[in-house]
């Protein structure tokens, strides 16, 4: 049976999300801007409001991925907050200018992070995704999750590159399992589920009323794709 996570904003998008069979949460503020990293408040209320693991955007700003010491320096005063609340990891990228994997930052977020889980978000499909994800993978810095659309704006036209990347994955254990995402919905997750079969998938607006983030969770929609995927 494979997983769902859910984008959460707030306490009340994450208690709905739980309750309608979401499997784990991914909690961001300004997500207008691709997702930001939540205030103190808004992430103890939500950690202590559900019992399924809630990972925490870190993200100082979303005019790249790329960062500076200074940003660094917040970064992680971020993870060391996420720590203390009790969140179950965090959801990070990094590229280089050259658009390459921030090797160096990667290695400070992993050192900081400890045994909690990673999520290397979309900043993957900045460049060329599969090279990207190979370097990752033969890193000594341990990724947990990947979240792509196989380096296309929907998973939907990126399918032949998320069934190579999944294919990869799995061929070796200690990979980081890939997590589909971005234009995930209950009208197409059946197509493309039975194309990847991945053990995660992520959904965002396709899970709001209207589509929209303005909107709350549609209860219906998760948990049509809850009994979809199972």
């Amino acid at each position: 049976m494979s997983k769902i996570e859910a984008i959460v904003l707030n306490e009340e998008d994450a208690k709905i999300a739980e309750a309608c069979g979401a499997d784990r949460l991914e909690l961001v503020s300004a997500i207008n801007e691709g997702g930001l990293t939540p205030s103190y408040g808004t992430i103890k209320r939500v950690v202590s409001s559900v019992q399924i693991p809630v990972m925490v955007m870190i993200r100082p700003h979303s005019y790249s991925y790329n960062y500076r010491q200074v940003e660094w320096k917040t970064m992680q005063e971020d993870i060391r907050i996420v720590k203390e609340l009790g969140a179950a990891g965090i959801v990070f990228g990094a590229l280089t200018t050259e658009q390459t994997i921030d090797f160096a930052l990667l290695a400070k977020v992993s050192e900081e992070m400890g045994d909690l889980s990673i999520t290397f978000h979309r900043a993957i499909d900045e460049a060329n995704t599969l090279d990207l994800y190979k370097s990752l993978c033969q890193s000594p810095y341990q990724i947990h999750q990947i979240l792509t659309s196989g380096g296309h704006t929907k998973v939907m036209d990126g399918l032949a590159t998320l069934q190579e990347l999944i294919q990869h994955s799995t061929e070796q254990l200690n990979r980081p399992m890939i997590m589909p995402g971005s234009g995930l919905g209950v009208d197409n997750i059946a197509a493309i589920h039975e194309v990847l079969q991945a053990q995660f998938y992520h959904f965002g607006s396709g899970i709001r009323k209207e589509g929209s983030f303005a909107q709350a969770i549609d209860s219906k929609a998760l948990t049509q794709i809850k009994r979809i995927l199972s």
